[in-house]
């Protein structure tokens, strides 16, 4: 069994990844770190979890540098420290922070207003999206696990940038999230009175995964790209959905768009392809990206939609996808296919 650790075991994230990691037949949890909640029982913070007597503790960077593997829940900006505290130490890390995802310092200083403190990692961190990514993630010590909503857009969007099969600019996605995308702080804005019957755009045109999305999709499409990303709030408690819009280049045809996405996800077990428009629902509780398209020749557009559960493809899942592929273990070991009804 690897040994592993939990930091930012008392958020959403963290209750997810040690849910996951608890069912795991080849990774065991060694520490769970909560800095704001350290001292106490884990089932004080999370009731639902068996081994609530395990404790909550501070970060320990001696005791965690000889473990296996090291998930990090972090909020953003949090991850840096431990992380270089952690350099050159036996533990793998995987990221489910924003910190590392960017690729280049001036890209981070646009989306985030202020200088990364290691300016040297960006780009170091192999993007963790193990569908497009996997031969890079196996040989690394270290991954940036994407964000919820960038999850969403660039797995669909791949297959058909590497294709040429659409414009790289002029993108629209259109992003609906449940409440935990927001993590256990949301404060008022998150609270039941003020979300129930209520749909809310936010952050239009500064949401800081759109250079992610950017970031991660140039490479495969060999030039840059453009996207126009607004996320909603929506009155649930889990799930994206995602609504892009993009413009088919001459002559594509919807066969050529499912060719290419059948193409590049033949073999990824988690990555399906629906003929109708996927919902939320169908996504929930598992670690799996439904997506569908669907081509308008009257007003040459192409719509493409897509499902996955934010705590689970869009977080800890498909971490825990990133430590399989890492170990050497089957990317699909202790993660679930399918999802919750009602």
């Amino acid at each position: 069994m690897y040994t592993t650790a939990v930091l930012g075991a008392s958020g959403y994230a963290g209750g997810e990844l040690i849910r996951f990691i608890d069912g795991h037949p080849g990774f065991e949890i060694s520490f769970l770190g909560a800095h704001s909640r350290a001292g106490e029982r884990l089932g004080s913070v999370h009731p639902h979890l068996t081994g609530g007597d395990r404790m909550l503790e501070t970060f320990d960077a001696d005791r965690v540098a000889s473990l296996d593997a090291v998930f990090m829940a972090l909020p953003h900006g949090a991850s840096g420290a431990p992380a270089m505290e952690l350099a050159g130490a036996n533990a793998r890390i995987i990221d489910l922070g924003s910190d590392f995802r960017l690729d280049t310092p001036q890209r981070y200083l646009d989306a985030y207003g202020v200088d990364h403190p290691y300016p040297d990692q960006l780009g170091a961190w192999p993007y963790g999206i193990p569908e497009l990514f996997g031969d890079a993630i196996a040989s690394a010590d270290r991954v940036a696990a994407p964000g919820c909503y960038p999850t969403s857009v660039v797995i669909p969007l791949a297959p058909l940038l590497e294709a040429g099969l659409i414009e790289p600019t002029g993108i629209i996605a259109d992003s609906m999230s449940g409440a935990s995308g927001a993590g256990r702080g949301g404060g008022d804005v998150l609270q039941f009175g003020a979300i129930d019957e209520s749909v809310a755009a936010y952050k239009v045109f500064t949401h800081r995964h759109r250079p992610e999305m950017e970031r991660a999709l140039e490479p495969i499409a060999g030039s840059g790209v453009s996207i126009v990303f607004t996320p909603h709030l929506v009155p649930m408690q889990r799930g994206i959905l995602s609504t892009i819009y993009a413009t088919p280049t001459r002559g594509t045809t919807v066969d050529d768009v499912y060719g290419a996405f059948d193409d590049m996800y033949h073999d990824a077990g988690f990555v399906q392809r629906v003929d109708t428009p996927p919902h939320t629902r169908w996504v929930v509780g598992s670690n799996n990206l439904l997506a569908s398209f669907h081509l308008d020749e009257e007003s040459n557009t192409l719509v493409a939609l897509s499902a996955i559960d934010n705590l689970v493809k869009g977080a800890a899942g498909q971490a825990v996808q990133c430590a399989n592929i890492m170990f050497g273990l089957d990317e699909m070991l202790g993660l679930p296919r399918e999802g919750w009804m009602p």
